[in-house]
């Protein structure tokens, strides 16, 4: 993104963030939008509209006492329309993501036998997936998918 003649240049797939005097003041959608950098305007940072992925591997013991390590896979996207509380909120939302998947399934398993995990690997996900998409639906993201990929 260059800053020349006060354009720049948002690539499709992404939104930038504009600030004026480190104040912000809006999202740029993708194209050639103008920032007047005479006047204090600037962009801030950008942040990637594209499905990403995040796998989780996290240790545990069942209610049999065997120690388990699940792998988790996480689908998120940033929300356009929220694209400023994505950027601003968090400063870093795979770690935020990681505790949540810990929590969960720190929660979940020590329930199960080890037995029941390998059954119950859909409904493990599905704990993972709401409980994440509550919380990270204030801060901007999406939740789009969560896989249990490995037990």
């Amino acid at each position: 993104m260059g800053n020349l003649f006060c354009c720049v240049l948002v690539k499709q797939s992404d939104v930038a963030v504009k600030e004026r005097f480190g104040k912000f003041q809006k999202v740029l959608n993708p194209g050639l939008q103008f920032v007047p950098w005479v006047i204090g305007d600037y962009v801030a940072g950008t942040l990637t509209l594209r499905l990403q992925q995040l796998d989780v591997q996290c240790e545990t013991k069942t209610k049999d006492n065997v120690f388990v390590t699940v792998v988790a896979s996480i689908q998120y996207s940033v929300l356009a329309d929220k694209a400023s509380d994505a950027f601003y909120r968090l400063s870093n939302p795979t770690t935020q993501i990681k505790a949540y998947v810990f929590d969960v399934i720190r929660a979940c398993v020590p329930k199960l036998n080890l037995d029941d995990v390998f059954e119950q690997k859909n409904e493990i996900a599905k704990s993972v997936e709401e409980e994440l998409d509550k919380a990270m639906t204030a801060y901007g993201y999406e939740i789009l998918q969560t896989l249990i990929i490995d037990v």
